[in-house]
Order: structure tokens, then sequence, then C-alpha cells
């Protein structure tokens, strides 16, 4: 499992219900917004993925509600690498508040690499830098 890479999100009132409580499909689509920026990060933006011929479809995604979060909420939402094939790789996900440190909730997410035509790719052998960026953060994490 890598470091961590935090992103903060405010919850929108149009996340919300009548109580102003956050929706729950709103944490999958804070999920995306962290893995992005996670991404972008590590540099391996989205946007440059996809002009290079790579998209990398969601196989999987999980999430366990913990607490509730509410309108005007910060939330920080906490990515991590857990695992990379070269092919696959998978996510995991911690939604705390930024106010309080309270986990609202985890998840995890599984994606594979593409071209544009939909045939599974390995990154070791169209994009060697990429996956030995994703390569070393696990091994860095490892030891």
């Amino acid at each position: 499992m890598s470091e961590a890479i935090s992103y903060e999100h405010v919850v929108q009132y149009y996340e919300t219900d009548q109580m102003g409580i956050a929706h729950h499909s709103n944490y999958i689509r804070w999920f995306e917004e962290a893995r992005i920026h996670f991404f972008d990060e590590i540099g391996l933006g989205y946007k440059e993925s996809e002009k290079m011929g790579i998209i990398s479809p969601v196989l999987a995604v999980e999430a366990n509600y913990k607490n509730m979060s509410y309108f005007q909420d910060t939330v920080v939402i906490s990515v991590r690498l857990t695992d990379y094939s070269g092919v696959r790789l998978s996510l995991s996900y911690e939604v705390t508040d930024k106010a309080t440190g309270q986990l609202r909730c985890t998840g995890k997410s599984k994606h594979c690499f593409i071209n544009p035509e939909g045939n599974v790719i390995s990154l070791k052998k169209v994009a060697p830098d990429r996956y030995n960026t994703l390569i070393k953060m696990l091994e860095d994490d490892n030891g």
C-alpha cells in the first residue's frame, strides 16, 4: 500500500437531502474527484493518459458508510494505491471530516487500463515510465 494523497471537498447543497445530509451516492463521486487528484499529484494525470490512448475504467467500487456528512462540511478524501499488476490497479479511500477528524466513509475501487478500442493493455509495454511510477510507489512503501 502506498502513502496516502489527500483531497478536500466541501459538501454542496445539491449533494444533500432535505435534512442537509450528503446523499450516499456522492461518496462515489468524491472518490473519483480524489482519484483524479491522486493521479495528477503523482504525475500520471488522466488528461495526459487519455491523450496517450490510455483509459482507466472502473471495474468495481465499494463504499462503507460510517457516519454522515452535512452541507458545508469539508471532508478530506485520502487515496492510497493498494495493488498494481501492470494491467489492473486497486485504490483505497478514507473520507474524514476536516474539522473533527471523524471517519465518514471508507472505500475501494478497482481499475484496468484499456486503449480507445476497448482492449486491455499493459502499461509495462505501452508506457513503461508510467508502469515504473506505480511499481515504485508500492516498492517504496514496502521497504
